[in-house]
């Protein structure tokens, strides 16, 4: 018997909509992480210009490889999700602050959730969208 909060359990085109959605957060994500392990000039050069100093590269680097892999395991993908939503909300807070377009980390933001609300039951029970 199904309740309100309950939703039907996702169909194999929703979850392979949602991962295919959630994979170009992730790819680009993990590939910005790992830029940031490894510190290419033109990656310190670029935290300078948004008034960073070098120290917070790699802290950072590893929060978002942290986030993103906890955003991919299944089990743990909402709490991921939460945490790149914080990570990319500093991101557009930095572009803003210096000036410059911050579309992308809102749209990241947008395919993290959009991949998980198709991929997730849970999620979809909690928020319930009808036609």
């Amino acid at each position: 018997m199904r309740t309100d909060t309950q939703t039907a359990p996702a169909s194999k085109k929703m979850l392979w909509a949602g991962w295919i959605m959630s994979a170009l957060p992730v790819a680009m994500l993990l590939f910005s992480g790992v830029m940031k392990l490894m510190k290419p000039s033109a990656v310190v050069e670029g935290f300078a210009h948004f008034g960073y100093p070098e120290s917070v590269v790699l802290v950072l680097g590893i929060v978002e490889l942290g986030s993103t892999v906890l955003y991919v395991i299944p089990r743990t993908s909402v709490l991921g999700a939460i945490l790149l939503t914080g990570y990319l909300g500093g991101a557009t807070a930095t572009h803003v602050r210096i000036g410059e377009p911050f579309f992308m980390a809102i749209v990241l933001g947008v395919l993290v959730w959009g991949g998980l609300y198709l991929r997730d039951d849970r999620l979809r029970a909690l928020i319930p969208l009808r036609s």
